[in-house]
């Protein structure tokens, strides 16, 4: 059994067998009467259905915690959340506003523990995109992939994955919201900083963007609008690209990251995107309880 935290931990091996498992539909059903625990520090339409029907689909039994219910690091500490819920299932997932709580839970059970999104990383979202490329590409490797916006979880997932996977991944971001220059540097692989949204999606495959204020940033959406605006994906942006298609993680702010136009577009694959978070999520809950293909 194996933790899934960040998908820079993995190695190009593995993240190819979470998605051949996530693309299969007879994996099996390695949870069968057991429980997956559920922590939702942070509330998510798509993560939560997306992976109470993957829990199903491999036959066990989701349990949704509220925040209120642990109080993590507050009421209880990390490490001892993590011990109780190990007392009643076989595989913890938790949405968290600190990386650092999962790797206590992590070092504190010997199951599995799945991160469903942390402040720094977002794996399943990017298994989700990862997987999205391939049926529409029918390749990963030389694919190219633009992002537009802030060097968030989501990007930093998704940029690790095209690294381990080969395809090249670009970034547009104003300086305030990019990554470190040397963030992706022990992987390998092709990611790239640019500062003109044009050049980065210049004929790209795929032009991927993401909400512009993230849960907790309300103080700064101001100036942060502000300075994401020459970043949005309009018709005239995907034009430049080479018949890309457009994916966004959702949920999105019409009319500010991106158009009602392109997200609705005959290139726009956002729900099969977001179908695909149920697939990955499957795949990945499999693969760490040991299934392989």
């Amino acid at each position: 059994m194996t933790d899934l935290l960040k998908l820079r931990s993995l190695d190009r091996e593995a993240i190819e067998q979470i998605l051949a498992l996530s693309e299969d539909q007879a994996v099996g059903r390695p949870l069968e009467g057991k429980g997956v625990a559920m922590l939702f520090e942070k509330p998510s339409a798509r993560t939560r259905n997306s992976m109470e029907m993957a829990v199903v689909q491999l036959g066990g039994h989701p349990v949704y915690i509220q925040k209120e219910e642990v109080g993590l690091g507050t009421r209880e500490t990390a490490e001892d959340v993590a011990r109780t819920l190990a007392c009643y299932h076989d595989l913890i997932a938790a949405r968290v506003a600190s990386h650092s709580h999962l790797d206590l839970m992590a070092a504190a059970v010997d199951k599995p523990v799945l991160n469903m999104l942390s402040e720094s990383d977002h794996p399943l979202q990017a298994l989700a995109d990862l997987l999205t490329i391939r049926q529409l590409l029918g390749r990963i490797e030389g694919a190219t992939v633009a992002y537009l916006g802030d060097a968030n979880n989501v990007a930093r997932s998704l940029a690790e994955g095209c690294a381990l996977l080969g395809a090249e991944f670009r970034i547009a971001s104003p300086h305030a919201y990019s990554f470190p220059p040397d963030e992706f540097a022990s992987l390998g692989g092709t990611v790239r900083t640019v500062a003109d949204p044009s050049e980065a999606v210049d004929g790209a495959d795929f032009v991927y963007t993401d909400v512009w204020i993230s849960m907790g940033e309300d103080s700064e959406a101001d100036a942060k609008r502000a300075a994401m605006a020459p970043f949005q994906v309009d018709a005239a942006l995907m034009a430049r690209a080479n018949k890309a298609w457009f994916l966004h993680c959702l949920p999105a702010k019409r009319g500010e990251e991106v158009t009602g136009e392109v997200m609705d577009g005959a290139r726009s694959a956002i729900w099969r995107q977001a179908e695909n978070r149920m697939h990955t999520a499957r795949g990945a809950m499999a693969w760490m309880l040991g299934v392989r293909r």
